[in-house]
């Protein structure tokens, strides 16, 4: 079924347009990140339009694209890595994202000076260590060849020998685009971590820091409407709100039901609340749970810092658009058993279509030969 849009026109000095539903917000948010309905696009024009992927672990990227792509094969990002037209980098939130090659030679630089106050955490653990001194010798250590991140600690050490060792890789992370390179990361084939520059890796230097502006407008694009503090827990960055007002005259402007001020593009979709959503598998840190201060559009209340217990975090089933049920996958032998674990009580249909989408997916993300899908418990919330 076709989305119904409600388009505003814009006004020159984007008066308020009105109070948007936490379903309205959710079906924006939805056809934005691609999961209303899966999109054609391309595996990298996607990475593009998502302005990255979450990518601590090396599976996520690729469900996170299954997720949102009408003919997604694991293998189209991998060809991509490959082909350095993607890495995996260090930027938004200190957190590690799969960018495409143009995105990390412009996001790194736009986040650089909050990674290099992460430092102030372990001033102590680096007293007497050269801070550009580091940054040079961990240059000339990583483009010489890939360092794995023991090997290039070791090197450190060796010029430091007081201080703290992972305080010398953080620096190093910190101070350096660094960048993991190939296998790590590839559809099947992953090694281990090994780390050079950026601008070593893809043959050309990083862009100057740009300004937020055009950064803020993709924001929007992909996440939005959302509110000054939405752009600033997703991207990591403090006081953007200048940012915003200068660009307040382009944008349209919205409330939410506790009177948050949203700022979104004129002409940015933003479906009929009733609009239907189906089941969707997300992969631990999805780019839709992390991409606002302000989750509730996606994670009611009741279920806040439910898809997880300590450091173990699993995925998340969107049911009629909210995180309504974590799921895991298991291997015994040839079967892939993929269990899930609803939040609230679900309905004949909801199981049904639920239990469609995850042979889809076991089918296109598995090689088992065999499935089982089942609903039950495996995580204690301690309710």
């Amino acid at each position: 079924m076709a989305a119904k849009t409600h388009r505003t026109a814009a006004h020159p000095t984007a008066a308020h347009s009105g109070v948007l539903s936490t379903r309205a917000l959710n079906r924006a948010t939805l056809d934005r990140q691609l999961l209303l309905r899966r999109s054609e696009r391309s595996a990298k024009d996607a990475v593009a339009h998502l302005l990255g992927l979450q990518a601590q672990n090396t599976k996520p990227p690729y469900f996170q694209l299954y997720a949102r792509l009408a003919d997604f094969d694991p293998e189209d990002l991998s060809a991509l890595m490959e082909s350095r037209e993607v890495v995996r980098i260090v930027t938004l939130r200190s957190t590690l994202h799969t960018h495409t090659a143009d995105d990390a030679l412009t996001l790194r630089p736009l986040v650089q000076a909050a990674r290099e106050r992460e430092l102030k955490i372990f001033r102590r653990r680096l007293a007497g260590v050269d801070l550009d001194r580091l940054a040079a010798v961990a240059e000339e250590l990583v483009v010489e060849r890939p360092r794995p991140v023991k090997e290039l600690r070791e090197e450190l050490l060796a010029h430091w020998p007081d201080a703290d060792p992972l305080a010398l890789t953080v620096a190093a992370r910190c101070l350096l685009p660094l960048v993991q390179v190939t296998p790590r990361g590839l559809w099947g084939r992953s090694g281990g971590v090994a780390l050079t520059t950026v601008e070593h890796w893809l043959g050309r230097p990083a862009e100057p820091v740009p300004a937020p502006d055009a950064t803020v407008l993709r924001y929007l694009g992909a996440f939005g409407p959302a509110s000054v503090m939405d752009f600033q827990a997703w991207a990591g960055l403090t006081r953007t709100k200048e940012v915003f007002e200068r660009l307040r005259p382009r944008l349209l402007t919205f409330r939410d039901e506790r009177g948050a001020e949203l700022f979104d593009l004129p002409d940015a979709p933003r479906p009929d609340p009733d609009t239907p959503a189906p089941p969707r598998f997300l992969p631990e840190f999805d780019n839709l749970l992390l991409g606002h201060a302000d989750r509730t559009r996606v994670i009611a209340p009741v279920n806040k810092g439910r898809n997880g217990v300590g450091n173990q975090t699993y995925g998340s089933v969107l049911i009629d658009g909210f995180f309504d049920a974590v799921w895991r996958v298991e291997r015994e032998r040839g079967t892939a058993i993929l269990t899930v674990q609803p939040l609230r009580s679900l309905v004949r249909t909801e199981r049904a279509e639920i239990t469609e989408e995850a042979a889809r997916m076991l089918t296109v993300m598995t090689d088992a030969t065999d499935h089982d899908i089942r609903f039950g418990t495996f995580l204690d919330h301690g309710d």
